[in-house]
């Protein structure tokens, strides 16, 4: 029986780089950081000899977490998943003043697939938008505002 949800992960090829931009730019924090070089804690994987390292970002009031895992060996290959391709995920974010947050991530260099879209549902306002992490992993913004 599943009782909820516990982390979400992306493989990174620049792990420095991309715990500044979920730091630094979107503001979550480095909850634990795991070395992972040394049996078992890669066993679990299925990659023989596999040696990682992991950073978990998040917030303190949330139990869900992003863990980065950062390949030492085997080393990653630089294959790209498009966004549509099986396979292919993405983190959506619940966001509260998405306008803002949307014009200071452009500044800050965050791709958007799209212009911030706005829809009016039953029960409120929908405001959302995909954008890309340095490493072209996809982000979801979402911001519901209630009628």
């Amino acid at each position: 029986m599943i009782t909820g949800f516990n982390h979400s992960g992306f493989v990174v090829r620049d792990l420095q780089k991309m715990v500044a931009f979920y730091r630094d730019v979107l503001g979550l924090k480095v909850m634990r950081e795991v070395d992972a070089t040394k049996p078992p804690l890669s066993a679990h994987v299925g990659i023989e000899g596999a040696q990682r390292y992991l950073v978990f970002v998040g917030k303190d009031n949330e139990q869900h977490q992003l863990e980065l895992v950062y390949y030492l060996q085997p080393k990653s290959p630089d294959t790209k998943i498009e966004r549509h391709n099986i396979g292919a995920a993405h983190v959506c974010f619940n966001v509260k003043g998405l306008d803002k947050m949307y014009q200071e991530l452009s500044k800050k260099g965050v791709k958007f697939a799209a212009p911030l879209v706005t829809r009016e549902t039953p029960t409120g306002t929908v405001r959302i938008c995909y954008g890309q992490d340095p490493e072209g992993n996809w982000l979801e913004f979402i911001e519901n505002i209630p009628k």
